[in-house]
């Protein structure tokens, strides 16, 4: 009886995992899906090394202060803040096409020319360059809504949240490693042929952004208060929040390793942190039914207050950000899926422009605020403040989360469980 029992549960994992990974199977074989987010995950690499790199340039390259950098950072960040939605709004008008060719042309004079201006013409330059940047993200997710039917869309878009993390762990690592290899010039001029690349081959795979359903209704403009409502700004506000935790323990993360003089282990660290991610938006994509984004940005906060009960070595912290890490990609795809639900196929672009606003602004706030704790009071302080802003936001959306779900009338058709938390 022993002999026979290693056999069959070495069979009972053979199903379980047959059973996990047929869903994620049933979807990659939906036309467009597979080639779409093998496409995304390749653009989005030079996407994401942007930042750092142009910080990098204006430190090693220019020889000028992290004030300095942090000025042209700003800057491009706003500008992106501002384009994410104009952008998705001319996808919405005028097609994919159009927006890309003018996005491409623009990333690629930006950065193949970037390295020879001066500080003050860098900064000015920063402003068009950041409203002009390539939608990859926002394309990429409308482009999912319009290919994935409507009951594998929180699968559809976990599994992109995966390659964003991806994608995260990959592009920033090249850009620091170009600029130590090859210096700030060439590593900028590898990245304005690696957004041209990028933007290329989006041209030339064109997905759509809707689905043959909504193509064949007639083309109607959308007023925003139709669609931009109290529910939809809560909903962006919980994503907000969900950059703001996640940003102010990635900084409090490294602040902690540096404390304690472990900084040479600081990319091992976030790596595992991401690996958490990825897991979470594995498992939680398999799941008969979702949750609501407020439960999971909600449960992401609580989960992120005691980590910093643990002190200052990082081996003991990393087990204690597994609860929390684990939510950071079901979090983000949930607002996703959320979103696309709530919004007709004629705004869905503009949407998810403000979606990736939304991100942006929860990111770029959270940086001082946790700079400044960690500064003060350490970085277990920035841990508990990152997670109580999680909650309270997730609080003061409740009510108006709940009055959009009653009007739109108890959730979505596949029964996931996006009415209340």
């Amino acid at each position: 009886m022993v002999g026979l029992s290693v056999p069959c549960v070495t069979m009972q994992e053979e199903v379980s995992n047959q059973m996990a990974i047929e869903p994620y199977r049933r979807l990659l074989v939906i036309p467009g899906v597979r080639s779409l987010l093998l496409v995304g995950l390749i653009a989005r690499i030079p996407v994401t090394a942007v930042g750092i790199t142009l910080t990098l340039h204006v430190v090693d390259g220019l020889g000028l202060g992290f004030v300095q950098a942090g000025l042209v950072g700003m800057v491009s960040t706003a500008g992106m803040a501002v384009g994410a939605p104009l952008a998705g709004r001319m996808v919405d008008r005028h097609g994919l096409r159009p927006v890309l060719l003018v996005t491409t042309v623009a990333q690629f004079a930006f950065w193949i020319s970037g390295w020879a201006l001066p500080f003050p013409a860098l900064v000015a330059a920063a402003v068009p360059a950041g409203l002009l940047t390539l939608p990859v993200f926002g394309v990429i997710r409308q482009s999912l809504a319009a290919l994935v039917p409507v009951e594998q869309r929180r699968m559809g878009f976990s599994l992109d949240a995966m390659l964003v993390e991806l994608a995260y762990m990959t592009g920033p690592a090249l850009g620091v490693a170009g600029v130590t290899l090859l210096g700030s010039t060439w590593t900028m001029c590898v990245i304005a042929f690696g957004l041209l690349g990028a933007g290329a081959v989006l041209l030339v795979l064109n997905p759509p952004v809707r689905s043959a359903e909504e193509s064949k209704a007639p083309a109607e403009r959308v007023a925003r208060r139709q669609w931009l409502t109290p529910g939809l700004l809560a909903l962006l506000g919980t994503a907000s929040a969900a950059t703001f935790v996640l940003t102010a323990t990635e900084l409090s993360l490294v602040a902690t390793m540096k404390h304690s003089g472990d900084t040479a282990w600081t990319g091992l660290a976030i790596g595992v942190w991401c690996v958490y991610s990825l897991i979470g938006g594995f498992v939680y994509g398999g799941l008969p039914r979702g949750l609501s984004p407020l439960v999971l940005i909600g449960a992401m906060g609580v989960l992120t207050i005691p980590v910093g009960l643990v002190g200052g070595d990082w081996r003991w912290l990393m087990p204690a950000l597994i609860p929390a890490g684990v939510l950071c990609a079901p979090a983000i795809s949930a607002t996703v899926d959320t979103l696309s639900r709530w919004v007709p196929a004629g705004a869905r672009g503009e949407a998810m422009g403000l979606h990736g606003t939304a991100l942006l602004v929860g990111g770029a706030s959270s940086a001082p605020i946790a700079g400044m704790l960690i500064d003060s009071h350490g970085p277990g302080w920035a841990f508990a403040a990152a997670g109580v802003v999680g909650v309270a936001m997730v609080l003061v959306a409740l009510p108006f989360w709940r009055r959009s779900v009653a009007s739109i009338g108890g959730g979505a058709a596949d029964g996931v469980a996006i009415a209340s938390p």
